[in-house]
């Protein structure tokens, strides 16, 4: 065999690993994705419930109710985007978040076998989300890894692979917490 023929080869081999190290990376992070879509549908099949169990004893939070359901309403629309997903997520765990801390101050709330059904209905997917949301964070790291380093971000780019988006925790769940405060209330 001639050396321009096994350089050929050599590098037609280097190809074809590179493509499909970077279609497995691609599907890996839509499986993942399909995953955490399963677990947000999950709670979103929760909301209804929840929200009729406490409208009639929270008046004074209605406008948390009615922002959940709009929410809600935008997360089961067709042809959404992920991008699109990922922003309803952190709006709808903010608000779910009000809530939960709202039935604290209703004891009727938390007397109520239905609703703390829900609520702990809700914690357990709740984490299933966010295992699910650190599976997928991980997948897309490394996607993005092997779309910006050398040498498959050439194949990437000739592929027209674009950066994913991380789920990202809210600007005001990064704040500290004042607990003073918490037990003064």
């Amino acid at each position: 065999m001639s050396t321009p023929l096994i350089i050929a080869i050599v590098l037609g081999i280097i190809l074809i690993l590179m493509y499909n190290s970077l279609v497995a990376k691609k599907n890996q992070v839509e499986n993942i994705f399909a995953s955490v879509d399963t677990q947000l549908k999950k709670r979103y099949d929760l909301i209804p419930n929840l929200v009729s169990s406490v409208s009639k004893y929270m008046e004074h939070e209605k406008s948390i109710l009615e922002e959940i359901t709009k929410l809600r309403s935008e997360a089961n629309k067709p042809n959404i985007s992920d991008e699109q997903k990922i922003a309803i997520d952190a709006k709808m765990s903010s608000a779910l978040g009000s809530i939960m801390i709202a039935v604290e101050n209703y004891p009727e709330l938390k007397a109520n076998e239905n609703v703390m059904h829900l609520q702990r209905s809700l914690n357990e997917v709740e984490e299933q989300i966010a295992a699910a949301r650190r599976a997928y964070n991980q997948a897309v790291t490394d996607y993005n890894n092997a779309l910006e380093q050398i040498p498959t971000n050439f194949m990437a780019n000739a592929m027209n692979y674009r950066r994913k988006e991380v789920f990202e925790i809210h600007e005001n769940e990064r704040k500290n917490v004042n607990v003073k405060e918490l037990f003064n209330s």
